[in-house]
């Protein structure tokens, strides 16, 4: 009887199909018996969790954490992207990005990078594709927040006379802008808008994006934009695009378009559910499973994957 699973089979669910993302402090993740678990220790005694790598996308790995290679191993040949990152699923460091460790694996697609690369160089069929993003992102807007009861009992409406003239005055700047610099000006604006509404929701005051703000509301956006990040990196490890060909970020950051992808999901799905969260004072944990949860019932990988094919091939086929 074999104790390890071959790759073949770790491969069975595919990745825009995976419900797991994990976040882990203070404990030791192993290889044992063909499986990869993480080591607790307590005053009790030490106690092992299994991780299901066949159904994870992401593990981030914080603080008072360390790895082994056996399990990097195990990891890597299910195709699991490994982060190292600060407390909170925040980098330890401000202004640095999370290091990814991509699975070591040449044997994936290349119709979607050659698409990709076939308009990137063409200045503007590359504002064309973020525009198309930006569209997308007030598209999944819509339909999260339109079929979402909880966020609705929350009090986020889509329909709310501010929230549509914030999303129709965004889609009339998207068309309008004429270079990415003012795209991203507008994006900005638009950003602000969305800050405004949800602290207006949920009864917050006097909020300030901050990040490193250190209160509640700030912690949960930092923590819930890097899960999407997370996300965001398998969604191009997979379709195998390098995250330097951004869009819209490229000027700003070396690894700018996992930003770019992930903006198709943090207004939609984050940006609600911390303002919530914190006003109900949950903890990082509670919220941290409130949003994995949404990941899942609005199949945001989904999205991301459909939206990053389509960009690819759209723009990739003009000339």
């Amino acid at each position: 009887m074999k104790n390890t699973m071959e790759k073949s089979e770790y491969k069975a669910i595919l990745h825009s199909k995976r419900a797991n993302i994990y976040y882990l402090s203070k404990c030791r993740v192993m290889q044992k018996d063909g499986r990869v678990l993480y080591l607790t220790e307590t005053e009790k005694g030490n106690a092992y969790w299994n991780i299901p790598i066949a159904n994870t996308t992401v593990i981030l790995l914080g603080n008072g954490t360390s790895i082994t290679q056996a399990a990097m191993r195990l990891l890597s040949g299910a195709g699991v992207l490994v982060g190292f990152c600060g407390g909170g699923a925040t980098p330890l460091l401000a202004g640095t990005e999370i290091e990814w460790l991509n699975p070591q694996n040449e044997y994936r697609p290349t119709e979607y990078v050659q698409g990709w690369l076939s308009f990137w160089f063409d200045e503007k069929k590359r504002l064309s594709a973020a525009k198309e993003f930006q569209r997308k992102r007030c598209a999944f807007i819509e339909r999260v927040w339109e079929k979402d009861e909880d966020l609705q009992d929350a009090g986020f409406y889509v329909d709310d006379m501010e929230m549509e003239m914030a999303i129709q005055e965004y889609r009339r700047m998207i068309e309008q802008a004429q270079s990415v610099t003012e795209l991203l000006s507008s994006e900005a604006r638009f950003t602000k808008e969305l800050y405004k509404y949800a602290a207006h929701a949920v009864g917050l005051s006097g909020f300030t994006r901050d990040h490193s703000g250190e209160d509640q509301a700030n912690a949960f956006l930092n923590h819930g934009n890097y899960l999407a990040y997370g996300l965001s990196a398998v969604t191009l490890w997979v379709l195998g695009i390098p995250h330097g060909f951004a869009v819209m970020h490229g000027k700003t950051r070396r690894g700018a378009l996992v930003f770019d992808v992930a903006d198709l999901i943090k207004d939609a799905v984050v940006l609600p559910w911390s303002f919530i969260c914190s006003s109900q004072n949950d903890t990082e944990q509670q919220f941290r499973q409130q949003l994995l949860q949404k990941f899942t019932e609005h199949q945001v990988l989904d999205f991301m994957f459909g939206e990053v094919k389509s960009v690819s091939q759209h723009f990739g086929e003009r000339r």
